[in-house]
């Protein structure tokens, strides 16, 4: 690489976006990257915060403490094993806005954050704190439930719609796949499985294996009565992903699949980390 990897991670010192934290040590590991936790005060997340560490004082002291904290464990366990620096630091403002910009001003190449699962999810998947900043981010995003902690993925699920994009899209879960030998299904899902779909998915198969150079592949097309949501879903479970891929354009099948969704019992979703690749 030309320039170093940079990851951003932000954090709101919960649970949740401590799992976060991990992936991305993990990932900036691999990627031998810069990684940066930030964090957006929030005072009623403060007040919590103070009170769970009978803490009295200076808010922004207090703040700074906690992420310096978080820095020296995140140094501390990942710099020996390929981390190249780890900083942190806050900016009050709008969370969503001041994320994007921060990220936007340090030239990120990626976003991970943490999500509370089905309470994030409950409405729908466009609406809340980590599904904005999915939405409106112009790099990719990864997505780390609550209870979820960190394991090598042995297989990651890209989600395709038979798009020109996804040649681009598939070279980067390759490279990450190469790094833990992982499998990669490429799969789409129709509610209908007619000539038209299985020309389709031969011609994608065609196009996509030139760009992919990589063995572990599995081309796979699912037909499910269900949307395609819940086709996919279901297809998760039964081969065991790790990781879900998608790819995210305005109108695509990635919000076709979310905003409808969600509201209904999909606990793979809420279980499961979510790679979201950007795409303009």
């Amino acid at each position: 690489m030309t320039q170093n990897f940079v990851i951003v991670c932000p954090t709101d010192f919960s649970e949740c976006s401590l799992n976060a934290i991990e992936y991305a040590a993990k990932l900036g590991e691999l990627y031998a990257a810069d990684l940066y936790l930030f964090h957006v005060p929030d005072h009623d997340d403060y007040q919590k915060l103070a009170s769970r560490d009978h803490h009295t004082g200076d808010q922004y002291s207090f703040i700074q403490r906690k992420l310096e904290n978080l820095r020296a464990v995140v140094e501390k366990e990942s710099i020996p094993n390929g981390l190249k620096s780890c900083h942190a630091s806050f900016k009050e403002g709008k969370t969503v806005q001041t994320i994007l910009e921060f990220s936007e001003e340090i030239k990120a190449n990626l976003i991970v954050i943490g999500t509370e699962g089905v309470n994030d999810f409950k409405l729908n998947f466009i609406g809340t704190r980590s599904s904005k900043i999915v939405e409106r981010s112009e790099i990719d995003v990864l997505v780390v439930p609550r209870r979820v902690f960190f394991k090598p993925p042995k297989k990651f699920v890209y989600a395709t719609d038979y798009l020109e994009e996804d040649k681009i899209a598939i070279q980067k879960v390759v490279e990450l796949a190469k790094f833990w030998e992982s499998e990669i299904d490429i799969v789409h899902v129709s509610t209908r499985l007619k000539a038209i779909d299985k020309s389709l998915h031969i011609t994608m198969v065609q196009e996509i294996r030139p760009f992919v150079k990589y063995e572990k592949v599995n081309y796979i097309l699912k037909s499910y009565r269900d949307e395609p949501g819940l086709g996919l879903e279901n297809y998760l479970i039964i081969a065991k992903g790790d990781i879900l891929v998608t790819l995210s354009k305005k109108k695509s099948w990635f919000e076709q699949i979310f905003s409808n969704n969600l509201s209904r019992k999909m606990s793979y979703f809420i279980n499961k980390p979510l790679l979201v690749i950007k795409m303009a």
